[in-house]
């Protein structure tokens, strides 16, 4: 006789459907397509995790990029003010160290004039010192403007007054100039104070 209160020992349809492929042949796999499924997931989500973890790496490598190219930068930033601030406090330099001769000789100017009964010789000194400082600063690229008879020229001219003109053709030129316009390797450093020809 059978007893309706024992267990039976057929399996559940839910047991049937669930497939252990851990001691499973792997013939006893390919003969299951459940294992074959499964092995199919299985490759997905390592494909899946693989991707996804190349991607964190990428994203890291990038970051880890961004950061070293804005520190170098903001390295370079600092160390170009730096050196503006620097360049700037000895811009005059040079020309203050090429200048100290032509002070030197007026030093020895006054010296001289203090005794001096020759008023000549003060003047042909003064004169020497005045060259001097020409020519230095020539050489750094200082060049009068040349202004008196020209054209009034709004850009390189300031007008201070405008007088009737002694002559036709002079007019709308530059008839006197009160102060000298200097050129600093060919830019206007200072503007020519004009009269102009009305």
């Amino acid at each position: 006789m059978f007893n309706k209160n024992k267990k039976q020992d057929t399996p559940d349809t839910e047991d049937l459907n669930e497939v252990n492929t851990e001691n499973t042949t792997p013939e006893e796999q390919a003969e299951n397509p459940l294992a074959d499924e499964l092995n199919v997931n299985a490759e997905e989500v390592k494909a899946e995790l693989s991707a996804e973890a190349k991607l964190k790496e990428d994203l890291a490598q990038a970051n880890d990029k961004y950061l070293r190219l804005y520190a170098e930068f903001d390295n370079f930033k600092r160390r170009t003010t730096k050196e503006r601030v620097e360049l700037l406090q000895t811009a005059g330099k040079e020309v203050i160290v090429s200048m100290l001769p032509v002070l030197d000789d007026f030093e020895r100017a006054i010296k001289a004039m203090e005794n001096a009964q020759d008023v000549n010789a003060v003047k042909e000194g003064v004169l020497l010192v005045q060259s001097k400082l020409k020519n230095i600063l020539t050489q750094k690229g200082l060049k009068e403007m040349e202004a008196t008879g020209t054209t009034f020229d709004a850009d390189i001219h300031e007008a201070i007054t405008n007088i009737p003109a002694p002559t036709d053709d002079l007019k709308g030129k530059v008839v006197d100039q009160l102060e000298k316009g200097y050129y600093l390797n060919d830019k206007v450093v200072r503007f020519a104070k004009v009269v102009v020809g009305a």
